[in-house]
């Protein structure tokens, strides 16, 4: 045989762009680089082949894939350095190396346990004469096996914050694990009420969607026995605790009746795969502008590469939104299933798998498979192959691609905010959903852009379930999305809203076939929406932009062990975030805190009587941001540290239940009135309902009732002048369409009118308008001309608050005997406090959702 030998390798190509036009790519490969994709390359090889952090934005549907393989075989000739490529899972790095064979670019897949990767490929990656396409999970964990990279690039890196943050967390599902859920209960129990924990442990419904946060800091016990816990789990459990156990004093844990999750506020890693790498490039549809790219790997800073002034804007393909909850009449869930019908196959994405199961279950037709994650965990072929299907998936808003034909329908139901208890406290309890607006808008435009890969693809979206509906529906969201997204939204909501669902159904038919309707009468209107639409961020952007550095070096300082100067930087972070205002309020509360604990470790530490001095009043000043949330007196006090004192208004409601109980309360008659008060509350008929709002107010030690005289509220809840809160009633109503225009500006009256009634010039601060509501959705007018203090929820919210209630009242009965006085106040104060029914709490759980738009930022 004859030798071989290196042979003649050529001139090096000179820029990304010169590279591309040599690839040897086979038949199917893109024909050449679009405009924009060679903007991009002209960008890097410009100013930014050294720069150690960079990102790379371009829409979804409209090609980012292939810039960073053409980037990473450029790295890989010129420098003869080694490449890797990460994808969030196995089935997209198999996908991304499809590409890479077309396209001509030489690449070798090693995912999964290091042990199973084929010794050529692996060699071939050694010795850089591949590209290595592999998982975040093979770069983030206790111990990487993949050869140190020159170059590190991350596709969809917006998905950081799932993929990056889980390597770093310990989540216990209690219906998976239950012993486990157990030994981790007990070993919190110390910071715990004991109530609680026993509500945790028996099937109590009261506590299944509260998220209580717990700072295991300057509770050593505590944090023993929580390490004696974890450092016992099995895979995958063992990997991901190695990865924070060193760090665990600087943990936060999240718990719930569902769960427990164990991790670090912010990821920071010392792991040398990643910060030995010369250059970081991270590849999104989605940059974001509040600093979540930062946050999700921990990094700081992050270069954006933006393109040209002069380059023309991508566009990613044609969506037709369908709202059916907004129709005017029928059930949403059968539109959705005609509207599928009419498409003939159909991706559902939702945030868990229960749900999403469920509905591409309800969707399909007779005949029909129902596909989940089992069926495509290696690909979408097979959905893509069948004549007609739906296909539920959990969590996948990005990395799916269904082109063309492959699938002209996707359904996305319920708010994509939730993907694990720290993102539901944040949104639920600490009112940061600010943190957490930039991750919802990226998982909402990636989800919508999944069956559209292209600018001349299209594919409908319809939207289910309240909480999307209304996110969709609210002006800052909007304002928010790029302008072609916007129109579409706009145009969506206007053909969906109190129109008939042959009507819309007569629509879907037109836009699926492309008719000459759709072009001449709906293209022109969503031109129009384009050219008046504008994109703004929401407030509080700037802020969390200019704090994310400092939050990365507070809890890097933190997970050192560097208590003090920790504090500090979470001092700089909340500082910051205090130029956001209200917006970044929530947030700012919980650095203060985190602040403070930290502060008091270091003075304990250094025996620093000023340290601990300055950490107390950082967290009371915690406290007073985190209002109207109440998490903070969940908490355990910091050592030799007084509890959260009581409101002006929770004394005010202690003060009446007392002076309730000992003008008599009997039983039997009291346990009626429960009764009937829980019955009403489920009833729909106006008659039924409103008595019941009554008497839930004066079980929550308020004067309720219903006002007399014309345009009044339904019930209205006052703890003396401390707190007002008006209880406007819409239990008749259907659980379709919009709240009216008329509804809201009624509502707005509501706080001046019981002003009026009670001789009042204003209501005390903090007071509220209630709109109770199964609607699931508001008319955009009405956002626009609401008052500050109109929020909706609905009846379920209700419902909850008076179980509560009424479980804080019989702990209340059952330890009545000898109690009077300040003994009696403390036992009634106690029980409502740990039901939350507290006034401060009963308002910070009745104004989640404000009907009034957000400001936008100057």
């Amino acid at each position: 045989m004859p030798f071989k030998g290196r042979g003649q390798t050529g001139p090096l190509p000179a820029s990304p762009e010169t590279l591309y036009r040599d690839l040897p790519r086979r038949p199917g490969a893109h024909p050449g680089l679009l405009i924009h994709q060679g903007d991009v390359l002209r960008a890097y090889a410009a100013g930014h082949t050294s720069t150690p952090d960079l990102a790379l934005e371009l829409p979804t549907g409209t090609g980012k894939t292939l810039p960073g393989l053409v980037i990473a075989e450029w790295v890989r000739r010129v420098r003869s350095a080694r490449v890797a490529y990460a994808c969030p899972t196995v089935q997209l790095a198999r996908q991304v190396a499809v590409i890479a064979d077309r396209e001509g670019v030489p690449a070798v897949v090693l995912v999964r346990s290091h042990r199973e990767w084929p010794v050529p490929d692996e060699s071939r990656y050694e010795a850089a004469e591949a590209v290595a396409i592999t998982t975040y999970s093979t770069v983030f964990n206790s111990s990487p096996k993949l050869a140190q990279p020159d170059l590190l690039i991350f596709d969809d890196a917006h998905a950081g914050s799932h993929y990056v943050a889980e390597q770093y967390a310990v989540e216990i599902s209690r219906q998976a694990m239950p012993e486990e859920y157990d030994e981790i209960l007990t070993a919190l129990s110390p910071v715990l009420d004991g109530m609680l924990v026993q509500r945790l442990r028996d099937p109590d419904p009261g506590v299944h969607q509260q998220v209580r946060l717990i700072v295991p800091l300057r509770h050593p016990d505590v944090i023993t026995a929580l390490d004696a816990v974890l450092a016992t789990l099995g895979r995958p459990y063992n990997f991901r605790y190695a990865m924070i156990r060193g760090a665990l004093k600087s943990c936060l844990v999240y718990l719930s009746y569902s769960g427990v999750l164990v991790r670090p506020l912010i990821p920071t890693t010392d792991n040398p795969l990643f910060t030995g790498a010369r250059q970081r490039l991270y590849l999104s549809a989605t940059l974001g502008d509040g600093g979540e790219l930062e946050r999700a790997f921990g990094r700081a800073p992050i270069t954006r590469l933006e393109l040209p002034q002069d380059s023309p804007e991508p566009r990613s393909g044609r969506r037709f939104f369908v709202f059916p909850e907004l129709a005017k009449t029928g059930d949403p869930g059968a539109l959705a299933a005609d509207a599928v019908a009419a498409a003939g196959k159909a991706l559902v994405l939702a945030p868990d798998t229960a749900t999403a199961v469920s509905r591409a279950t309800d969707l399909a037709q007779p005949g029909w498979p129902v596909m989940t994650i089992e069926d495509v965990s290696e690909g979408l072929k097979p959905f893509a192959a069948a004549p007609h299907a739906t296909c539920g998936l959990a969590q996948r808003y990005d990395g799916l691609d269904l082109p063309g034909d492959a699938c002209r329908a996707e359904v996305m139901e319920g708010m994509p905010d939730q993907d694990n208890l720290q993102d539901r406290f944040l949104s639920e309890r600490a009112r940061a959903g600010a943190a957490l607006a930039e991750r919802i808008r990226t998982r909402v435009v990636q989800g919508a852009g999944r069956c559209t890969r292209g600018p001349a693809d299209w594919a409908m979206v319809v939207v289910l379930g309240s909480e999307l509906t209304k996110y969709l529906l609210r002006p800052e969201t909007q304002r928010a999305l790029d302008p072609e997204l916007q129109a579409e939204i706009q145009f969506g909501v206007e053909n969906s809203r109190n129109q008939r669902p042959s009507g819309i159904l007569d629509n879907i038919e037109i836009f699926l076939d492309q008719a000459d309707d759709w072009r001449t009468e709906a293209e022109p209107y969503l031109a129009e929406y384009r050219r008046e639409a504008a994109r703004v961020l929401p407030d509080g952007t700037a802020a969390l932009a200019a704090a994310a550095g400092h939050e990365i070096e507070a809890c890097g300082l933190a997970a050192a062990g560097q208590w003090a100067q920790a504090s500090r930087a979470a001092q700089d972070a909340a500082r910051k975030l205090g130029a956001g205002k209200e917006a970044t309020r929530g947030y700012r509360a919980l650095w203060l805190y985190l602040a403070g604990t930290w502060a008091d470790q270091a003075g304990d530490d250094k025996g620093d009587p000023g340290l601990r001095g300055a950490a107390r009043a950082l967290v009371r000043k915690a406290e007073e941001a985190a209002r109207p949330g109440t998490w903070t007196r969940d908490l355990a006090p910091l050592p030799d540290a007084e509890p959260e004192e009581l409101s002006p208004a929770d004394v005010a409601a202690v003060t009446a239940i007392a002076g309730r109980l000992r003008s008599g309360v009997t039983n039997p008659k009291h346990a009626a009135a429960v009764t009937t008060m829980l019955d009403g509350l489920t009833q729909t008929s106006p008659a039924d309902y409103e008595p019941a709002l009554t008497v839930l107010g004066k079980l929550l030690g308020a004067e309720a009732g219903k006002p007399a005289g014309k345009g009044r509220c339904d019930s209205t809840w006052c703890w003396q002048d401390r707190l007002w809160l008006a209880i406007e009633a819409k239990s008749d109503e259907k659980p379709t369409g919009m709240i009216p225009h008329r509804d809201i500006r009624q509502a707005g009256d509501q706080l001046r009118l019981l002003c009026a009634d009670r001789d009042r010039e204003a209501p005390p601060p903090g007071s509220a308008t209630i709109i109770v509501s199964p609607k699931p959705a508001i008319d955009p007018d009405g956002i626009k001309g609401a008052e500050q203090h109109v929020h909706v929820v609905s009846p379920e919210v209700i419902s909850a608050l008076a179980e509560d209630a009424a479980a804080a009242w019989d702990d209340i009965l059952a330890g009545l005997a000898g109690r009077s006085g300040a003994s009696l106040r403390r036992l009634i104060a106690d029980a409502l406090a740990r039901y939350s029914v507290l006034p401060t709490q009963v308002a910070d759980r009745l104004t989640l959702q404000p009907v009034a738009a957000a400001p936008t930022a100057a």
